[in-house]
């Protein structure tokens, strides 16, 4: 039952993180990348903080918590670094792709840090989501690498390796402490990097306001402390095939606000994805799944 609670409450957050672009690509028009990064994970850290630190400071035992806290914040800034510097030099379709390789990168990343073996129907269910997330976002021609590609190859791989390292310390040191940290240290750095890294732009209107509202307190504070509670019952593999649904919710969502239409081979890609992700549920392992994926034989 936790099991089933946690992947859920990770549905949920697919939901919000879907439900976000069009919000955030309104509000780009007025705000640079990395400031717009900064404000939204410096407010996302005051939360978690006001929440969570008497839980923090119980856990903490200097670099047995910091350590693994500062590496989860390097990672997680560096993810959205990749993303948004590659959305500059390539196509937001094949950003969208390439980024949704991190889903068979987290198998591969576990069975080498874990020495384990992913389950036959996972491997399935993933490779069935990938193809399905190629079809809705990958162009029918124009498929050629450049600068742009290559910074949503290194996204996709940070992003596979910050689930795999999330779901090791979360059990370790507490999901307070992970998510507290990650988020704090992901703020820290947005706040020196961005006056070296681009022309600052901040014009400040309610369409930025919201989605630095909207992103730091629910697709972040919310869905990255609903994350890292959910993945001390379920595997890192199992959360990220989860996330295959991001692409599909984000369609609805400009579907529904902007009447955005989405060809044939778009629906059958939508229809795959959610299809490998009901293959896995329904093939759910007898034993329990808790302790993320060095409790489990995958």
């Amino acid at each position: 039952m936790k099991q089933r609670r946690a992947e859920l409450a990770m549905v949920a957050v697919t939901i919000v993180w879907g439900s976000t672009f069009v919000l955030i690509k309104e509000a780009l028009a007025d705000i640079s990348t990395i400031l717009f990064l900064a404000l939204r994970f410096s407010l996302a850290a005051i939360v978690l903080w006001f929440i969570y630190q008497k839980a923090v400071r119980t856990r903490s035992a200097g670099w047995k918590t910091l350590g693994p806290g500062a590496l989860t914040g390097v990672l997680l800034f560096s993810a959205y670094a990749f993303q948004t510097a590659g959305l500059k030099l390539t196509t937001p379709s094949k950003s969208a792709f390439i980024t949704g390789l991190s889903i068979p990168m987290v198998p591969l990343a576990s069975s080498l840090v874990y020495r384990v073996k992913p389950r036959l129907m996972e491997v399935v269910g993933i490779l069935i989501a990938s193809f399905g997330m190629g079809l809705m976002t990958l162009p029918a021609a124009g498929l050629g690498i450049n600068l742009g590609d290559v910074l949503s190859l290194l996204c996709a791989v940070t992003f596979a390796l910050h689930l795999v390292v999330v779901s090791h310390y979360t059990p370790i040191i507490g999901f307070e402490s992970v998510s507290v940290l990650q988020v704090v240290v992901a703020a820290g750095l947005g706040l020196m990097v961005f006056p070296v890294a681009e022309r600052a732009v901040f014009h400040p209107n309610m369409a930025v306001v919201a989605a630095v509202a909207v992103t730091g307190l629910f697709a972040t504070a919310f869905a990255f402390t609903t994350m890292t509670w959910a993945q001390q019952y379920t595997t890192a593999t199992r959360t990220a095939l989860i996330c295959a649904l991001e692409p599909v919710v984000a369609w609805l969502m400009s579907w529904w606000l902007t009447g955005e239409t989405m060809p044939v081979r778009g629906q059958l890609g939508a229809g795959l994805i959610l299809g490998g992700i009901v293959l896995v549920e329904l093939k759910r392992p007898v034993s329990s799944e808790t302790g993320g994926e060095a409790a489990t034989s995958m």
